[in-house]
């Protein structure tokens, strides 16, 4: 017996049904969004966090999947980094999204909003002590 959450795939063939769980497509989308160039990473919340410090991957963070009459709906919570063009990237996205889940699982997403939370700057590297104040100069007078 399926529980109402779990999504059931209706195949043509009389051997069974394919019963997938909402987390399931969570993780494929989760996936696909980080992978795209310009994503520094989804947002998480504090259980996804701690998950993480303790070396577990949580890749359905930042994505949050819900079932309506129209059909599945996601939003997507992600950084980007700095310097990139945010609808390219958010484009690209939801394109990625939609074909991952629709490959995978046979099931086509009505809407995929991204929603971008914060942007990324770059590090700046540290500065070498060593080579702006290098040591074999005469001490200060």
């Amino acid at each position: 017996m399926t529980d109402e959450k779990n999504l059931v795939i209706n195949t043509k063939d009389s051997l069974g049904e394919i019963v997938i769980a909402p987390e399931v497509i969570e993780v494929i989308i989760g996936i696909a969004a980080s992978k795209i160039d310009g994503v520094y990473g989804m947002r998480g919340t504090f259980a996804n966090n701690v998950t993480e410090f303790l070396g577990r991957a949580a890749h359905g963070k930042g994505v949050y999947l819900r079932a309506e009459e129209e059909g599945l709906k996601v939003d997507i919570y992600c950084y980007l980094n700095y310097g990139i063009s945010v609808p390219k990237v958010a484009l690209e996205m939801q394109d990625r999204v939609k074909q991952q889940v629709l490959f995978m699982t046979d099931i086509d997403l009505v809407e995929v909003n991204i929603h971008v939370v914060a942007v990324v700057p770059e590090k700046l590297p540290e500065p070498d002590f060593d080579e702006l104040f290098p040591e074999d100069e005469g001490e200060n007078e």
